[in-house]
């Protein structure tokens, strides 16, 4: 049975932003859209931003990078509200979507990252998609953070207890996906068969609980991330994403190829 529009289930979002302003004014684009989407409130203070999360049962909610105490001081309240609501699925807004604040918004914690330039409608989009449990971002931002993870140390993926989840195989497998190298590469660097390859990726996609190269390269560069005690290493995201942006869900295991909202 299909539901009428006064069935449809709303989705509660949180706004945070940097001056009272810009809250209301995306307060009221979203009360106005028509889209089955509620606003439970809003603050441009970190502390208040947090405290608003605690008392307001969100679904998502849209952080802007930058907030009233100061530029790039979201991405801290990200983290931070990945630890203490780690249900809530989170937006990062930025003005432009430069390399280094694509990177750390994901490094953060966040499911997507939104830029101001993008038309209003996308935003709905955007929020609906994170909800579902997918990753928001383009192809560009995509390849800003496979290269941001080759550039890293490579480091041994451990579980919660220390032990490692991967054998010495797999790790050196996940290590080439995130150099960005084909099946093909891969499978005449470490003298295997495309077919043996696959198998492989299969295996870990399901023991690190994700299912496409975009989600193993943002698991990995966290993992990095808390092994070295960063800030944004204490952000781990409480669960695998599920798909890439469109609401397609996508097992990519043969290319870097990834769904995207370009």
């Amino acid at each position: 049975m299909k539901k009428s529009p006064a069935m449809r289930v709303h989705l509660r979002v949180f706004i945070a932003d940097s001056s009272s302003m810009g809250c209301q004014l995306m307060v009221r684009a979203l009360q106005q859209s028509r889209q089955p989407i509620k606003v439970v409130g809003s603050a441009t203070d970190p502390v208040e931003i947090l405290k608003g999360l605690g008392a307001n049962r969100s679904d998502v909610a849209i952080i802007s990078a930058d907030l009233r105490n100061g530029p790039i001081t979201g991405f801290r309240v990200i983290r931070e509200a990945r630890l203490s609501c780690p249900h809530v699925r989170i937006i990062v807004l930025v003005d432009s979507p430069d390399r280094g604040l694509v990177v750390e918004g994901f490094r953060a914690g966040a499911d997507g990252v939104f830029s101001r330039d993008e038309p209003f409608e996308m935003l709905c989009k955007c929020i609906r998609a994170v909800c579902e449990g997918q990753i928001w971002a383009s192809s560009k931002q995509l390849r800003y953070v496979v290269e941001a993870l080759a550039k890293d140390e490579p480091q041994f993926i451990k579980s919660a207890n220390g032990t490692d989840l991967l054998t010495k195989r797999e790790e050196e497998l996940v290590q080439l996906v995130a150099e960005a190298l084909t099946n093909r590469d891969i499978a005449r660097q470490l003298n295997l068969t495309e077919h043996t390859v696959r198998n492989y990726l299969f295996r870990i996609f399901n023991k690190l609980g994700t299912s496409n190269r975009l989600e193993l390269a943002l698991y990995v560069i966290k993992q990095r991330a808390a092994s070295r005690g960063s800030d944004f290493g204490r952000a781990c995201l409480p669960e695998p994403a599920r798909g890439v942006s469109t609401g397609r869900g996508v097992r990519d295991i043969g290319s870097l190829s990834l769904s995207s909202n370009d």
